[in-house]
């Protein structure tokens, strides 16, 4: 028979693999700005934005799966759920501006979503030291 994990500890590896999300998202996200660059300068640019534009959008979709699991479980706020599903909205927009070539919005779209990103994995990380009413640090959020 098969023992289950107490639930802070389940709590806490969901924290764990929602902050490693949203730093794989920044990732993916900072990488899509040096690939744009690239796209401008070398023959494999676009090739590079390409496949980096999907791997930004799975890694995306794998924020929601990390934001669900980290609330669903411990019945923790569903605030990251509406985050991850806000950039995931965004994700999706920027994908539609990308393909009908419209710069003038990708672009700056692009910036903030990165800018939100890293707003994200700062408030994630600073979540994680604040103890809640049981006295766990983090473990449930």
């Amino acid at each position: 028979m098969a023992t289950q994990a107490p639930t802070a500890v389940n709590g806490h590896r969901h924290s764990v693999f929602l902050r490693t999300t949203i730093a794989l998202q920044t990732l993916t996200i900072f990488l899509q700005a040096v690939s744009a660059g690239l796209l401008m300068t070398s023959a494999y640019g676009e090739t590079l934005h390409s496949v980096g534009a999907r791997v930004m959008y799975g890694s995306t979709m794998l924020y929601v799966l990390a934001a669900v699991l980290a609330w669903k479980p411990g019945g923790g706020s569903p605030l990251p759920v509406w985050h991850a599903s806000g950039f995931l909205g965004l994700a999706s927009a920027q994908v539609v501006l990308g393909i009908a070539h419209v710069p003038s919005v990708h672009l700056p779209l692009g910036v903030l979503m990165f800018g939100l990103s890293v707003l994200a994995l700062a408030s994630r990380r600073n979540l994680a030291d604040i103890p809640d009413h049981r006295g766990n640090h983090g473990a449930t959020s």
